[in-house]
């Protein structure tokens, strides 16, 4: 007998900059987490919803659900938000004199995860995101990493998402210039051919 206790409820988290496809992902997640029976949430800009709830009027942990994810695949961004600051490794925090210091709040962190019931937790994110899911993970926090940079460069992965469609786009931006430019230059061409000024 498993003494791994069963999901129902998932976390969704998006971190580090933003990269084509992270509604796409977000919406795959959900879908599958929901045909299993499981209830899925999403965390307001990485960690943040948990860290500072109060900066979120409508909650800094969301309820997500099929008509939540209706139609969001072409959307640009993450409909979660998503951040590269507010490692909770390191948290950057204000003491009462002003100074601003790092702390570890990830202890804090796994404990607002249990306090809202949450049994896992999907981070989509890049080298610092997984990183720190990584951290999670060792603290006892069952996660799973997405791994999402434009860049292609993490470690043991193929490929990532958000890579693909930003050397498409970009492909096609120099395809574009390069119609411009010789379309440019062949007027250019005819004009000096004709004697134009």
């Amino acid at each position: 007998m498993s003494s791994v206790p069963e999901i129902k409820q998932i976390a969704i988290t998006t971190g580090g900059g933003d990269a084509p496809g992270l509604n796409a992902v977000i919406r795959a997640v959900v879908l599958s987490a929901l045909d299993r029976g499981w209830r899925c949430f999403g965390i307001r800009e990485g960690y943040n919803g948990l860290l500072e709830p109060d900066d979120y009027p409508e909650g800094g942990v969301i309820d997500i659900t099929r008509e939540s994810v209706k139609g969001i695949t072409h959307l640009g961004g993450s409909i979660l938000g998503t951040t590269n600051r507010g490692n909770p490794v390191s948290y950057p925090v204000r003491a009462e004199d002003g100074v601003v210091f790092e702390e570890d709040r990830t202890e804090e962190l796994v404990e607002a995860f249990r306090r809202h019931e949450i049994d896992a937790v999907v981070a989509i994110g890049g080298n610092g995101a997984l990183a720190i899911a990584k951290v999670l993970a060792e603290k006892g926090l069952r996660i799973v990493g997405v791994p999402k940079t434009i860049d292609n460069d993490l470690h043991q992965t193929v490929i990532t998402f958000g890579f693909d469609t930003a050397v498409s786009f970009a492909t096609q931006c120099l395809d574009r210039l390069h119609r411009t430019n010789g379309s440019w230059w062949l007027r250019s061409w005819a004009a000096m051919r004709d004697g134009l000024p």
